[in-house]
């Protein structure tokens, strides 16, 4: 007897018109389910709009994540270097990684790296930088008056610096690596 069903199963399963008849059987077995499951209220119909939302003239109402607020301006203490100076400084010094040990090489990123990337960054074979040197200028996006993130271009791709200056001094806080 199952023999007999395996041929059967076999045989349609086997034509194109098994097949759709199997598909069609599923497809009405989903449509049916959706149907049983539904709340029996109709939908708006393609082409037609819904009312407009209702707009309050109350400014205390707006949930809106676009503000018209000035974008936050990074704040530096009196006497030290701008967000853009030091990302530069840093890139620079991170693709200064030719015939030099690691050590130096941690070195010349020390005077504008945190304590925190500094660790992050020791054992690091300079030789595995990706990049070989700047070719732009910093281009910076403020987050906050105390958060920059900050993107260099280099010959190969791009360097991504989160800056932090929780006292007014400009430090590099971690890096991303963006090929061209």
């Amino acid at each position: 007897m199952s023999g007999l069903i395996t041929r059967i199963l076999n045989g349609i399963f086997r034509s194109r018109w098994g097949i759709a008849i199997v598909l069609g059987a599923i497809i009405l077995a989903v449509v049916g389910i959706g149907r049983v499951f539904s709340d029996g209220q109709a939908t708006t119909p393609i082409g037609k709009s819904s009312p407009a939302p209702a707009i309050s003239i109350d400014p205390s109402d707006d949930d809106s994540v676009a503000t018209s607020d000035p974008p936050p301006t990074p704040k530096t203490a009196p006497g030290r270097a701008q967000p853009e100076a030091v990302a530069y400084a840093f890139a620079s010094a991170w693709v200064d990684h030719s015939d030099v040990t690691a050590k130096k090489w941690l070195s010349r990123l020390q005077p504008n790296a945190t304590q925190r990337l500094t660790e992050q960054l020791r054992g690091v074979d300079p030789a595995a930088v990706p990049a070989d040197r700047v070719v732009g200028k910093p281009s910076l996006v403020a987050v906050s008056d105390t958060l920059v993130n900050a993107t260099v271009t280099m010959d190969n791709g791009k360097l991504g610096l989160r800056m932090v200056a929780p006292e007014g001094t400009w430090l590099v806080d971690g890096i991303d690596w963006a090929p061209a």
